[in-house]
């Protein structure tokens, strides 16, 4: 979601700056180099740049968080109430939660809605690339506690498996695998085609976010 994302921030001229906070994979850094800076979130003096880059300009600031960073995201903000100080400065988050509908997703977004609550915006990202079956996020009580704080809900359909391979191997941003044909990790044209249309329905579903993005 961050990489569709930072596209999406390309695209439309929106200025940002990107932080890759997922030190094993490090996709923002390798697909979105320009733009991303690698952070260390159990390390106060690097996770404090994710705040630095937002006070320093008028812009977004867009971060790539790992999957087990819950922890040391957490402890990051509480140590110095980063909550507090952002709204004080006006500065405001939103939390992209993305779900593939199973347990760990499900059980990760109750925490994370117990721990935020009303302090930040929620958007709940069904990833389709992921699963397919959300049935038991639909009923389950963080969903209803997501309603109650008037999260918002969005769908990112699933790519071409051979397709996201090749993006996810050749570190290529989207718009290299929209438009570049030559290489060892260029998608063919119907590839290519397939990846547009695929990012033109995310981009849709972003639109319906577009006030809090």
């Amino acid at each position: 979601m961050a990489r569709v994302l930072a596209q999406w921030f390309v695209d439309h001229h929106a200025p940002f700056a990107a932080i890759d906070a997922d030190r094993s994979h490090g996709v923002l850094v390798r697909s979105y180099g320009e733009y991303t800076q690698a952070v260390d979130l159990s390390a106060n003096e690097s996770a404090d740049q994710i705040l630095d880059r937002a006070l320093g300009a008028e812009r977004r600031v867009l971060v790539d968080l790992p999957g087990q960073s819950a922890h040391a995201l957490r402890t990051w903000l509480s140590d110095a109430d980063i909550l507090h100080f952002a709204s004080e400065m006006g500065v405001a988050f939103t939390y992209w939660h993305v779900v593939d509908g199973g347990y760990a997703s499900v059980s990760e977004l109750e925490r994370a809605l117990g721990y935020f609550d009303q302090r930040v915006q929620h958007v709940l990202v069904k990833n389709f690339g992921r699963g397919n079956d959300f049935g038991a996020l639909d009923q389950s009580d963080p969903k209803r506690r997501l309603d109650e704080l008037n999260g918002r809900v969005i769908e990112i359909p699933a790519l071409q498996t051979s397709s996201m391979y090749a993006i996810d191997h050749g570190g290529l941003s989207f718009w290299a695998a929209i438009h570049v044909g030559e290489g060892q990790y260029a998608l063919g044209p119907l590839d290519r085609q397939r990846v547009r249309l695929w990012l033109d329905r995310c981009y849709a579903a972003i639109a319906s976010v577009e006030d809090i993005v």
